[in-house]
């Protein structure tokens, strides 16, 4: 007699248990895991980036998966994209509009170099350029009404600060060599002086203005800085560096925290309640040359520094010890240069500055182009450059308007206006030519073979 087979049993399913020691991860650990897999960005592989050192990332450039900014909105609607990616995969296409960006106004109204820049906080095309002879020009460029012009001193009289009232815009505030800190109305008028060295020795060198806190602060060639209110009382004037104040700037986030800059190579951070002398700042952060500019990101939460060599440093809030990243960038400092100075994009982590090729430079390539250069604030990758054969000088000065869809440039004598081709082409169907008097051109005019060429993540574009 056959045995009998035993009866079979159904295999009970096995949960995987975690092991011990090992907890569940969050949504937003797994979420961070999976950004780890993403490659590099095509901006990464540039040959400029070599010396662009970024503490934490590895030179690590995160893309969004949304290649669609639809598909990004809606994912983010439905709850499965977090903010971060969604405004990555608006930060990439507004990268990609940059490759039709051309200069569709200049003008060249001065008969010395642009020195300040400031763009008009509620009007997108208005903004206001300073000269080393002191002129001032407020321009419009969508209208083609005459743009103001404030006649200067001549030699002596440079603008080197100029900033919009934020509390009447028909009014701005400028720092000078002619050793004034003043408010002013564009028919030339002076308002208020807040302050005077009455001295060609001494002048002033920076300036900032804040509306939540209601104070003006100026610093001058001498290390001072001197903190007023709007009426012009002065509130407390000490010698925080000990040589040129190149810089000051107020988060505009946290109206009591001030940096400043100064060619004694260091920034340094302060409390405005709390400021007692030159040791009382809350951090110094040390570099190895002057430093040009200090400017805080639009969130108040990064500090970008320029240095007059070849250094541009991003540095956190959480951490003012230590630079979150060191951006390797020609851009020495010449006597008869405006002074390069980085700027943040107002929407976008990204940061705009113009090249100065040195021979000398690591990364330096023969014939190498005077570039505007965006690197990505994260990364600190270079992700594109702006290039027109036609106004190939030393471009030192660049911001964007407060929407962050139009760029301005100081290049010597020259104002250039850079906007995307599409919007531009617009424009030019709405606008004259500006009067001829003042040296302004509307326009770049209608060229049969016109060629505008630009560096895109390493592609080249041409146009005719």
């Amino acid at each position: 007699m056959a045995p009998r087979k035993p009866p079979e049993t159904k295999k009970t399913l096995e949960v995987p248990k975690c092991p011990k020691g090992k907890r569940s991860r969050s949504p937003q650990e797994l979420e961070q895991e999976a950004k780890k897999l993403f490659v590099k960005g095509p901006g990464s592989s540039r040959r400029y980036d070599s010396g662009c050192l970024w503490a934490g990332l590895a030179n690590l450039q995160v893309l969004s998966p949304y290649t669609s900014i639809v598909r990004a909105l809606h994912q983010h609607k439905l709850g499965k994209a977090a903010w971060p990616m969604l405004q990555q995969s608006l930060q990439q296409s507004f990268l990609h509009s940059l490759a039709s960006y051309r200069i569709f106004h200049k003008a060249a109204p001065f008969d010395r170099r642009a020195t300040s820049l400031a763009w008009h906080p509620t009007h997108p095309s208005t903004l206001a350029v300073g000269s080393k002879g002191g002129d001032i020009l407020l321009w419009n460029f969508n209208t083609k009404d005459k743009p103001t012009f404030i006649k200067g001193i001549g030699a002596g009289g440079s603008i080197t600060g100029l900033k919009f009232n934020p509390l009447n815009t028909n009014q701005f505030f400028t720092s000078s060599m002619e050793g004034t800190t003043r408010l002013q109305d564009f028919k030339g008028n002076t308002l208020r002086v807040f302050t005077s060295s009455g001295t060609c020795n001494l002048w002033f060198c920076s300036l900032d203005v804040s509306a939540g806190s209601r104070v003006v602060v100026t610093g001058d060639n001498a290390g001072q800085v001197v903190l007023l209110n709007m009426d012009g009382k002065e509130l407390w004037n000490l010698r925080l560096h000990k040589k040129k104040v190149t810089h000051v700037a107020l988060n505009p986030c946290c109206d009591w925290l001030l940096a400043t800059a100064s060619v004694d190579q260091t920034v340094k951070i302060w409390d405005l309640r709390q400021v007692r002398g030159k040791s009382s700042f809350l951090s110094s952060l040390p570099h190895r040359h002057p430093v040009n500019a200090a400017c805080f990101s639009p969130d108040g939460a990064r500090l970008l520094t320029t240095d007059q060599n070849s250094e541009i440093r991003v540095y956190s809030a959480s951490q003012w010890d230590c630079p979150l990243g060191l951006i390797s960038h020609p851009h020495r400092h010449f006597q008869h240069l405006t002074p390069i100075k980085a700027t943040w994009h107002p929407r976008y982590n990204l940061i705009v500055v113009g090249r100065y090729p040195d021979p000398n430079f690591k990364s330096c390539t023969p014939h190498e182009l005077r570039t505007i250069d965006v690197f990505d604030g994260s990364s600190g990758n270079m992700m594109c450059q702006l290039y027109d054969p036609e106004y190939s000088g030393i471009i030192s000065l660049n911001e964007f308007n407060p929407v962050g869809d139009t760029l301005a440039s100081v290049m010597g004598y020259h104002i250039l206006i850079w906007s995307q081709e599409e919007a531009g082409l617009r424009k030019r169907e709405t606008i004259t030519k500006v009067c001829a008097k003042q040296g302004l051109g509307a326009t770049n005019g209608n060229k049969s073979c016109e060629k505008r060429q630009l560096s895109v993540k390493g592609l080249k574009v041409y146009k005719s």
